[in-house]
């Protein structure tokens, strides 16, 4: 039986048109195509913050896929807003922070891109970097200009760990995040850095899997295999625990 994964949603907020200010559901396109060519079919779980949706929203899934976005809000890890910081929802930032402790309660596998590697760090004890400049060796342009799909820098990968079996030592991977993992939280392991020492990857120790990549995957997989073995394994550890 097919997998199927939930996907975090976000909100986009029209700036023009006929309704400025109107609020709208959605994933980007590539987050749906990915789960499909991994084998998997895709749920959309829409923001919103009732504890009890979000977990029928979460029991009807095998695993989660927290999705890209805003910047999380440094509030979040007693840190004021930097003036580096971009721009934040904390609607998203309630509504993520409680996936993924219904999904940790349930024993659901998460795979955190970007925003959601973040989120889940900081959700689990860690810090970010408001901006990559204010970490101390970093030199390397994280903010890609050029097209998704396309690979930006070096990342390299520590060998006792699940991206490892499936990557190997290196890699090559997309770029379009300004924030970083600074501390690592408790019961997480660094498992891939950049060559300036950011965090690009975050696994979960012990428990349930739970996989981050600073790096947007899904923008790759269409026509990189390594990037859509991110998917395969993240579908691999789903068991179909839908109630």
């Amino acid at each position: 039986m097919k997998k199927i994964i939930g996907i975090s949603g976000s909100i986009l907020i029209d700036e023009g048109g006929m309704v400025p200010g109107y609020k709208r559901a959605y994933v980007n396109n590539d987050y749906i195509k990915a789960v499909i060519l991994a084998g998997g079919i895709p749920f959309i779980i829409p923001v919103n913050t009732e504890p009890e949706i979000i977990k029928a929203q979460l029991e009807n899934v095998d695993g989660l896929i927290l999705s890209g976005g805003h910047d999380v809000n440094p509030l979040l890890f007693n840190e004021e807003p930097h003036k580096l910081l971009g721009n934040t929802m904390n609607e998203r930032d309630t509504f993520d922070s409680m996936l993924i402790k219904y999904a940790f309660e349930m024993e659901k596998p998460i795979l955190g891109i970007c925003r959601g590697c973040q989120i889940l760090n900081v959700v689990c004890g860690g810090t970010l970097y408001q901006d990559c400049s204010l970490a101390k060796d970093s030199y390397i342009k994280h903010c890609q200009g050029h097209t998704p799909a396309q690979p930006s820098h070096t990342i390299k990968i520590e060998k006792n760990s699940e991206l490892y079996t499936i990557l190997g030592e290196k890699a090559l991977v997309n770029s379009f995040h300004h924030m970083s993992i600074k501390d690592v939280a408790d019961g997480f392991k660094v498992v891939a850095i950049a060559n300036d020492e950011i965090i690009e990857a975050i696994e979960k120790v012990d428990g349930s899997f739970a996989l981050g990549t600073q790096w947007h995957p899904e923008m790759m997989a269409s026509s990189d295999e390594n990037m859509l073995k991110i998917f395969k394994l993240f579908i691999s550890k789903c068991k179909n625990s839908r109630l």
